[in-house]
């Protein structure tokens, strides 16, 4: 029974900035890969960062040097920090989390952040 609940989403300018946080919640065992994906109408889900147990980080090319993936292991929460926001950043962002022991994944409910040019 694992919950992740994502917020923070909103609509912005161009070259705005929103910080979006994901609070895990119930059976998490440990440390665990966490990462963030997003989802324009009409497309794939894709990869937007990821962060380790270890706190490396990856980052999609498209936001590179924009974005910054971190985590706060006691609140069992991961967060994005997103700068010099584009239209092209435009979608539903879900937080993921691949629980070690099993190989299993949950996702969150997803927030829409949506930026105007």
């Amino acid at each position: 029974q694992v919950q992740l609940v994502e917020s923070g989403g909103g609509l912005v300018q161009a070259g705005g900035s929103l910080r979006l946080s994901c609070a895990a919640s119930g059976k998490v065992y440990g440390i665990n890969p966490m990462g963030w994906f997003r989802q324009a109408p009409g497309k794939q889900r894709e990869l937007v960062a990821t962060i380790t147990t270890s706190g490396l980080t990856n980052y999609a090319g498209s936001v590179k040097a924009r974005f910054t993936i971190s985590r706060d292991n006691a609140r069992n929460t991961v967060y994005l920090q997103m700068n010099s926001l584009k239209p092209e950043d435009t979608g539903v962002y879900y937080c993921n989390i691949h629980h070690l022991y099993d190989g299993s994944d949950n996702w969150g409910q997803g927030t829409q952040v949506t930026v105007s040019a």
